[in-house]
């Protein structure tokens, strides 16, 4: 009864609309189906190369046609379809967050929420709880983040971690609950949840098979302490743990671009411009979007463009944000 109730009120039968567009505003388009020849999963598969490549333009117009076909083959309510509806979401909310649309995302949030739920996967929930709470944080509702987060830990638990899917699931649950604690200034709690995510990732292949919804690995969570360090105001610390990292680590232009801009924020924050100027350069050498399109990384390239045009590669830097003059 609880899951037709669920079904009838998220509108499985209904048109799903979704919110697009990039930069000024995004605009609402009815969601009809696109009837491509191409399989669905090939294309949601395509959508997260757009991610994975910083091709966010891209992916944000291909996401109201996948998610009406994607909506029109859940009818059957099979747990997989919703499965995969919920991870579609999830996209769609990666995406608007990383380029600072949170009210938009927290509505596709919302949604991969009400799909995982309705799915009984506990992978596919815990995706949409991750992604909440990283929303809930951006607009400063740290109690409620944590509270989905802890919950999207516990469910993983509960699987008893059989499955290297579950267990990058579970350390990749630890890493963001990290990173919310150590937000929230709760240095005790970010560094144990840190350690924990080590532990659970211990296990892990140095690269994560394709397909995987988590693909996490030792060297990610790595990349999770750097910012861990320089959100509890640690650059040093950030730093220290950045210097095992190379971009060799990272399948992706995304999680590569990820890496030097989380260590240039550590250099930001010891007041290097030079060495933020590199590491951001590096970033955007591999994924121009990783600066352009994140507005906390924008701002310390717009710091930079303002107060620090004569440092080498701050030119070249300022243009590839798109920066005027």
């Amino acid at each position: 009864m609880r899951r037709r109730s669920l079904l009838a009120a998220a509108g499985l039968a209904a048109p799903v609309s979704m919110i697009v567009g990039l930069n000024d505003a995004f605009a609402q388009v009815s969601g009809r189906p696109a009837a491509s020849p191409v399989p669905l999963d090939a294309r949601i598969a395509s959508a997260r190369s757009h991610f994975d490549a910083g091709r966010h333009t891209q992916l944000l117009t291909a996401l109201p046609g996948l998610l009406a076909d994607a909506h029109q083959a859940s009818r059957g309510r099979e747990e997989t379809t919703l499965a995969r509806l919920a991870t579609l979401y999830v996209l769609a909310s990666q995406v608007l967050t990383k380029t600072g649309d949170y009210d938009q995302a927290r509505t596709t949030t919302d949604r991969a929420m009400v799909y995982a739920d309705l799915s009984g996967s506990p992978i596919a929930a815990a995706a949409a709880a991750r992604e909440s709470s990283i929303i809930l944080r951006h607009q400063g509702e740290a109690a409620a983040a944590q509270h989905h987060i802890m919950a999207a830990v516990a469910r993983i638990e509960a699987t008893g971690l059989k499955t290297d899917a579950q267990s990058s699931a579970y350390a990749q649950m630890l890493c963001t609950q990290a990173y919310t604690h150590a937000v929230a200034g709760d240095r005790a709690q970010a560094l144990t949840m840190l350690q924990e995510a080590r532990r659970a990732a211990r296990s892990l292949p140095a690269q994560a098979p394709d397909g995987r919804l988590f693909p996490l690995t030792p060297a990610a969570v790595q990349l999770y302490a750097v910012g861990v360090h320089w959100a509890l105001g640690d650059a040093g610390a950030a730093l220290d743990v950045g210097r095992t990292l190379h971009p060799g680590q990272f399948r992706t232009a995304e999680r590569q671009a990820r890496m030097h801009t989380d260590l240039a924020r550590a250099w930001w924050q010891l007041g290097k411009p030079d060495r933020t100027a590199a590491a951001l350069l590096s970033a955007a050498r591999v994924s121009p979007a990783e600066v352009r399109d994140r507005p906390a990384i924008r701002a310390i390239v717009t710091q930079l463009h303002s107060h620090h045009a004569k440092t080498p590669g701050v030119p070249e830097l300022a243009k590839a944000a798109g920066l005027p003059g």
